[in-house]
């Protein structure tokens, strides 16, 4: 198995799964510009498939799959469209720091370890 060239970013995406003969509601929990793991659904492997969110369309063939989800991969990377913004914002989110909070004196800050908080 090669490894993957992208890292996956954890999202909640509801999309449609459509095939020939069906199509089915999944979400996307994780997703790179190279493919994904959708939850909710399954479908054969090396199956063939179109991702449908919020009226764009993205071909992927099956990598695998389990009872309730699968991995895809996409035969051209994504560079534009709804699922690409999605995972962008996904990527700066986890990238941005949480904001700074000022100690207030007398207050214990909401974590910490032990009897010390610093």
């Amino acid at each position: 198995m090669q490894p993957r060239s992208r890292q996956r970013i954890a999202v909640e995406i509801p999309v449609i799964v459509t095939t020939v003969l069906d199509s089915l509601e999944g979400t996307i929990i994780d997703l790179s510009e190279g493919g994904a793991q959708i939850a909710g659904c399954g479908l054969p492997a090396r199956s063939q498939c179109q991702i449908d969110y919020e009226g764009h369309v993205v071909f992927a063939t099956v990598q695998w799959t389990e009872e309730d989800r699968m991995g895809i991969r996409f035969p051209y990377e994504l560079t534009d469209g709804p699922l690409f913004d999605r995972l962008e914002i996904a990527r700066a989110a986890r990238l941005t720091p949480t904001a700074f909070q000022p100690r207030i004196p007398g207050m214990r800050p909401a974590g910490g370890f032990g009897r010390r908080f610093g």
